[in-house]
């Protein structure tokens, strides 16, 4: 799913600075990203489109590209902090943004509070998550990472478990190699998996350059704002995701040095929110800009969920490479959303190289899961699938709660080429001619209770 905004451009001096604007919520909000982004690519991301819409259910969010990134014009030199912060008050001014709370994450924390500090007029509220004041470590300041060095630390966050070779210029050419094929996934998220991964190195293939990126690197490891942090005097949020890898010493740090900021530690969040459920952060973010947290209002309903995944995945997409996964993956995708609408089902999601379908009926749910299995074998790519029938939270087009969780839980227990199901689609269908052998009794992780597992007979 693309970007349903439209990307402009704001002039700061020569240079155009690609925006977008989703909401038209009271309360302005500047979206200040990391060290690269796309104002449209990222809308490809899992989670990024649900992350903004969720911002702009409360607010009018402004999306933009940093100078050197994106959509915006590139450069032969590395931008400064004081260009970066004329970047904003551009873009704010084309789109009639007086004061603007500031929501940044990771490098666009500090940003955001230099910002802040210089120009208290036009920040109304402050709301940092993931971020930092320093990332090396000095006398006065133990928080930052070891070894020191900016290539010590891209190659323990972006490629961890690796060796760093001693020559530096090998370890150039290797980063060379490496920048768009997914590298930045490790600093993103926990989550890894193919179809991430490639969706990763799209993104950093489209945000930056190699040496582009590398070049803002550097200006990454000489960032130093902590004698700016105690002239913030807005309202502030510090959060910190408790699966970052950067440690929550640099957040707390962060925090204490701005008067009167709160702290709040996020469990199971990465260090960019979008790859998880945004709806907890969402809701803080709302309640400490707006004094109300509404959460979305979600309906219940009955529903048969179907999830699919192609066996061995990461084993087949290192031996096809990123252009023979794709390939397949657009093939797969296909032939799964033909059957989909053969059998009437919706389509809910395609993180990684899975599906999940909700359907009205179970029995309609496990026949469009044998087809889909077949055709797909039919092209030598085996799934597995796994169904669950149960009262489900819709919010929008998303479905949610403990029958989506026991459905992805039974697909994980599904052999090879099988259609697994719950005791309770078994006992649903009873009396439409399907077949079903055995499969014992499960423990599902995450899942109350032992559960009384079936195999279709397709």
């Amino acid at each position: 799913m693309g970007s349903a905004a439209t990307t402009r451009y704001a002039r700061c001096g020569d240079l155009s600075i690609a925006y977008q604007v989703e909401g038209d919520g009271p309360l302005d909000v500047v979206l200040v990203p990391g060290i690269i982004s796309h104002v449209e690519f990222f809308h490809e991301l899992p989670g990024y489109a649900q992350f903004v819409e969720r911002l702009a259910s409360f607010a009018r969010v402004i999306t933009f590209d940093k100078r050197g990134t994106g959509l915006s014009d590139r450069l032969a030199d590395a931008p400064t902090y004081e260009q970066r912060m004329d970047d904003i008050l551009a873009v704010m001014q084309a789109v009639g943004s007086e004061r603007a709370a500031f929501f940044g994450i990771s490098e666009g924390g500090p940003l955001s509070a230099l910002l802040a500090a210089s120009h208290p007029e036009r920040v109304h509220a402050l709301v940092v998550y993931g971020t930092f004041a320093r990332l090396s470590p000095a006398p006065d300041y133990p928080h930052g990472f070891e070894p020191v060095g900016l290539d010590a630390l891209f190659w323990g966050l972006a490629m961890p478990g690796v060796a760093m070779p001693d020559d530096p210029q090998e370890r150039d050419d290797r980063f060379r190699e490496a920048w768009g094929t997914g590298i930045s996934l490790a600093m993103m998220t926990r989550r890894d998996d193919p179809s991430t991964r490639e969706l990763c190195g799209r993104a950093e293939r489209l945000a930056a350059s190699p040496g582009g990126f590398r070049a803002l690197t550097e200006i990454l490891w000489e960032i130093d704002v902590r004698a700016v942090l105690p002239s913030v005097r807005v309202p502030t949020l510090v959060i910190h995701p408790e699966g970052d890898r950067f440690p929550q010493a640099m957040s707390r740090y962060f925090a204490d040095e701005i008067p009167g900021a709160r702290f709040a530690v996020l469990d199971d969040y990465d260090h960019y929110p979008w790859f998880d459920d945004t709806g907890q952060l969402a809701s803080e973010v709302e309640e400490f800009l707006t004094g109300v947290r509404s959460e979305p209002e979600a309906d219940r309903v009955l529903a048969t969920v179907l999830f699919t995944d192609i066996v061995d995945s990461t084993a087949r997409a290192a031996e096809l490479g990123d252009r023979g996964w794709r390939e397949l993956l657009e093939r797969h995708h296909g032939v799964v959303r033909r059957q989909l609408g053969r059998f009437h089902g919706q389509e809910l999601d395609t993180a990684g190289d899975g599906f999940l379908a909700s359907f009205d009926g179970p029995a309609r749910a496990i026949r469009c899961a044998a087809a889909i299995r077949d055709a797909l074998a039919g092209i030598g790519i085996p799934i597995r699938a796994g169904l669950h029938t149960g009262e489900c939270e819709r919010m929008g087009d998303r479905l949610a709660g403990i029958a989506v969780h026991t459905g992805a839980r039974v697909a994980a227990a599904a052999g090879a080429g099988e259609i697994l199901v719950s005791s309770t689609v078994r006992d649903l269908v009873a009396g439409s001619g399907l077949g079903f052998r055995e499969r014992g009794v499960h423990a599902l992780k995450g899942v109350p209770g032992e559960w009384r597992l079936f195999a279709a007979n397709l």
